[in-house]
């Protein structure tokens, strides 16, 4: 493909230097080059699709109009940037891109110079490209800066944060708002057409930087005037318009809406819009999907679709009878369930409702489920104040993303002890999403907050009666945490009936070493105690140890009828856990030991104290040592 005569003009591209000798009139054929390259890569090496092809205009025109790296793009949130990955001289590695050792999924700046900033999580460019726009004034480096924002990233209170910020702190800052129809409306009408031609005109800009400059000469115009005056210009606008702009009203000047997806049109408003003073906001209309019809007709299946076909836009999807489902499934239907036979319950999701299969619930009762978008904090504090008078919510996170709802689950759910059950979906390594979308930490983090119970399945029967066990009266707020993927049972429909809180069960016994599990990894124990059982021989049964196994099922509180049976029969423990290894259950368990006056020796396997970046949930496992045969040979080399 590399080579392929179709991308004459894209294989000609190692930088943005490069991109910048074409003329204008080149850049519509290398924009649909770039669209076929980003199709037949996704197709045979899944990745985010959708996104990548609608911002496909506005990452040729940024570079093509900025002096990147040097220039600085901030993107939000980063599966939009393929293309701009492509660009910026990772066309040949771009077939590893979300492999092991290959590309990250996001643009990071420890991969290449023209990403500068982590951009996993929505909402953060604003605030990010601010603090880069103030450093360039203050060290004088006079470089120009820009934020894209888009994808539902403006629905973030982040954002809003940082606009708050930049309307208030001297800067030069240009947002470029990616609206694929995802946020704000299209404004209509001829009137405002002019108005937005006329803010972008050459000679527009021209005089009126002339008679700002001649007004400063003068002392007429000190920082608190020019704000009068832009106020002055946008209620005039509004009133011509009919309408006011958010942006407007925070003294930010406002373009657009422009389509986003003329490259020729781009070029001509970043040029006016480039030296403009002040922070600017340029407001895009794309078609997510851009060039690609089936993305274009179904963004929502199209934004990550896996494998398929290029040509036919057929998706290949591997059949899975008789298969395990998937916890997330698992989850959507016993809420549903649950919703059915309790009208207290309801669902709340931060934009992820097809990602939980919390979708299940919004077909059938609509009225009873929310999609807050990309709001977690917002989301926690939403289904407190439902609890608080007399629902019953059920809110579910992706594990990475509840880390941004820290202070809601403590200040607003936990203080209070209120009914909540937060189910954290996505939790542990999670694969190709990498370090930003792994759920490594939240056992670690939440363990500490009073009130909070905190339990984690390890096979489908078990959420199903977590899930039971939550809804019902005096349990207060309460945690569920599940991987992504498939679960290990097909028959996953069970009574649901209560597990008594923190409360676990021994499902091997043994008398050599204790392990002790919490969550699905428990069902990797059980392989690799059997393995080694089985590959047990007369003649070798006398060294291989004796292994008793317990599921924790709750991190908090503690089973302490399991840790003093334990405490009094093995001197040896080892504790395993899909999330980091440092703060959780191996951490709870030693702590609960000192506490206790005993002294055993304990091993604590779980997830490094370092970012895991991404690969295959096997490979990753293998890395960190969490895998069955990592957990076979550390049971191993226990003497019996």
């Amino acid at each position: 493909m590399l080579n392929d005569n179709r991308f004459d003009l894209l294989k000609t591209i190692q930088s943005p230097a490069d991109l910048r000798k074409l003329s204008l009139e080149q850049l519509p054929k290398l924009c649909q080059q770039l669209r076929e390259d980003i199709i037949e890569e996704v197709a045979v090496n899944p990745g985010h699709l959708a996104s990548s092809l609608g911002a496909t205009e506005i990452t040729v025109a940024c570079h093509y109009v900025f002096n990147t790296p040097e220039d600085r793009i901030v993107w939000d949130v980063g599966h939009q940037a393929y293309g701009h990955k492509i660009l910026t001289g990772r066309r040949e590695n771009f077939c590893n891109n979300r492999k092991l050792g290959g590309l990250m999924p996001f643009p990071s700046p420890y991969e290449s110079e023209y990403d500068t900033f982590t951009c996993g999580h929505a909402s953060n460019s604003i605030s990010a490209a601010l603090g880069m726009a103030v450093a360039s004034k203050l060290t004088k480096q006079h470089r120009h800066v820009v934020a894209i924002i888009g994808d539902g990233a403006m629905s973030g209170g982040l954002a809003y944060e940082g606009l708050n910020n930049v309307s208030s702190q001297p800067n030069d800052l240009l947002i470029i708002l990616n609206d694929n129809d995802m946020s704000i409306d299209r404004a209509v009408g001829g009137m405002e057409q002019y108005l937005l031609n006329l803010d972008t005109n050459e000679t527009y800009n021209r005089l009126r930087f002339k008679a700002s400059q001649w007004l400063h000469a003068k002392g007429l115009l000190n920082e608190d005037r020019r704000k009068g005056l832009l106020r002055l210009n946008n209620a005039l606008k509004s009133a011509l318009a009919h309408q006011q702009n958010i942006f407007e009203g925070m003294n930010i000047r406002y373009f657009g809406p422009f389509d986003g997806n003329d490259v020729g049109e781009l070029v001509r408003i970043l040029r006016q819009l480039k030296d403009m003073k002040g922070p600017k906001l340029l407001h895009l209309h794309t078609k997510k999907g851009k060039g690609y019809e089936p993305a274009e007709k179904s963004a929502v299946v199209w934004h990550a679709p896996g494998k398929f076909d290029p040509k036919t836009g057929k998706r290949i999807i591997h059949e899975s009878h008789n298969e395990p489902p998937k916890f997330q499934d698992v989850f959507g239907n016993t809420l549903l369930e649950l919703a059915r036979k309790n009208p207290r319950i309801v669902g709340v999701t931060p934009a992820m409702p097809t990602g939980c299969s919390m979708n299940i619930m919004m077909k059938d009762m609509p009225e009873r489920t929310f999609d807050v978008g990309i709001a977690e904090a917002h989301a926690v504090t939403f289904s407190a104040g439902m609890a608080k008078d007399g629902l019953q919510p059920f809110c579910n996170i992706y594990s990475a993303f509840s880390q941004r709802a820290y202070d809601s689950i403590i200040h607003d759910m936990a203080i209070l002890n209120l009914p909540v059950v937060l189910c954290l979906d996505r939790a542990g390594l999670v694969g190709e999403d990498g370090a930003t979308h792994h759920g490594a930490f939240d056992m670690a983090f939440l363990r500490p907050i009073p009130n909070l119970t905190i339990s984690s399945p390890m096979d489908e029967h078990e959420l199903r009666r977590l899930m039971y066990t939550a809804q019902l009266p005096g349990k207060g707020s309460f945690v569920i945490r599940y991987p992504r993927g498939k679960g290990v049972l097909t028959d996953w429909e069970c009574p649901l009936t209560e597990i008594k809180v923190g409360t676990g069960r021994r499902l091997h016994d043994g008398w050599d070493v204790a392990v002790l599990s919490i969550g699905p990894i428990g069902n990797d124990v059980e392989k690799a105690i059997n393995i080694i059982e089985s590959a047990n021989s007369p003649s070798t049964q006398e060294h291989c140890p004796s292994i008793a196994h317990y599921d924790m099922r709750f991190l908090k509180p503690l089973d302490e009828t399991i840790l003093q049976e334990v405490a009094e029969r093995f001197s040896r423990i080892i504790t395993i856990e899909d999330g980091v290894r440092d703060g959780g259950l191996g951490t709870a368990v030693t702590e609960w030991m000192s506490d206790h006056g005993y002294t055993p020796h304990i091993t604590r396997m779980g997830m490094p104290d370092h970012f895991v970046e991404q690969g295959t949930v096997d490979q990753l496992r293998a890395l960190c040592g969490i895998d069955i045969d990592g957990i076979k040979k550390q049971l191993t080399s226990v003497e019996s």
